[in-house]
């Protein structure tokens, strides 16, 4: 890392676009590890730590600024039913955020680079899809209870922000707004949509504006959604917060829950442009007011390098 620490993250996004990374999983199975744990991805930092250093590493390398870490689908519940105590369960949290940090420090790049710790919703701990639907049953006050420990695990591992992604639910991130106060960790909140609504339904603009007044929030957004409504929601987002957007779609495929499989094609094209020769990707998304855009499920190095590249033509 830069000998100089990175500025304070709502500075940085101030200071011009960042470029996020793409989907961790789709580049650890292209490395050969086996996701089909229940953990996901979190299970390879117990059994695998340097591949998440090395899949970090291939993003930075292709360009982002900004690593998501590995604890998505993290959770004191799930590694109990793997038989990790609390300890343990604290300590692989924690080495999330070191493991990204581990990336950034082996780059020696002449740029900073910075670390979101991930907070997924409840539905990803249950490993059944359910995060794509929300309406878990719960209070909102049950999904704080749940939400919070792990956020304080998260936030002492000093990250420089708090992703709260996927979010299908407009009572699950009321309860992450009051989960991320007094943390002293700035956060993103993102939404996993379907059109102009959130997964579980709710109008997309009530939804943000839960977060409007949230001075713990820096970024407002979405993500694990496709494309074309990303293209939608940016706008959306921007004019009900007064905030900086976060967009990190999915390439555009359907995840089949039943078979735990992705079908049809990608629609990820960061610069092309929209049907009728309107703006798209991510010179539209900066347009309308993003300020963190990367990817998600199925997005690569690949898909990254360009748009990391397209935004350095934006930013001339």
């Amino acid at each position: 890392m830069p000998a100089t620490a990175p500025p304070d993250f709502a500075a940085a996004l101030a200071a011009g676009p960042l470029v996020l990374d793409g989907g961790l999983s789709n580049q650890l199975a292209a490395a050969g590890h086996d996701l089909s744990d229940a953990l996901w991805s979190a299970r390879l930092l117990a059994d695998a730590p340097e591949a998440v250093v090395a899949a970090h590493r291939a993003y930075f390398e292709a360009g982002a600024d900004v690593a998501i870490t590995a604890s998505y689908q993290a959770s004191f519940e799930g590694f109990a039913r793997r038989g990790l105590g609390r300890a343990e369960a604290e300590r692989l949290l924690a080495l999330s955020v070191e493991l990204a940090r581990r990336a950034a420090a082996q780059m020696g790049a002449d740029r900073p680079l910075r670390v979101a710790a991930s907070v997924g919703p409840y539905g990803a701990a249950l490993a059944d899809g359910s995060e794509y639907r929300g309406r878990y049953g719960l209070t909102p006050a049950e999904l704080e209870a749940f939400h919070r420990p792990r956020l304080e695990v998260l936030a002492a591992a000093g990250p420089d922000v708090l992703a709260l992604e996927t979010v299908p639910d407009a009572d699950e991130a009321r309860a992450l707004l009051r989960a991320v106060r007094g943390l002293g960790v700035p956060a993103w909140l993102s939404y996993s949509v379907a059109g102009d609504r959130t997964r579980a339904g709710q109008p997309l603009a009530e939804a943000f504006a839960l977060a409007a007044d949230a001075d713990e929030v820096v970024a407002v957004g979405v993500n694990c959604c496709t494309p074309q409504d990303a293209d939608r929601a940016v706008a959306t987002a921007a004019r009900v917060t007064g905030k900086p957007v976060v967009v990190y779609p999915n390439s555009g495929e359907d995840w089949d829950a039943g078979a735990r499989a992705w079908r049809g094609g990608s629609t990820f094209d960061p610069v092309g442009a929209a049907p009728g020769g309107g703006r798209a990707g991510v010179t539209g998304w900066l347009a309308d007011g993003a300020r963190l855009v990367g990817g998600c499920c199925r997005v690569g190095p690949r898909e990254i390098s360009a748009l990391a590249a397209e935004v350095a033509r934006v930013r001339r």
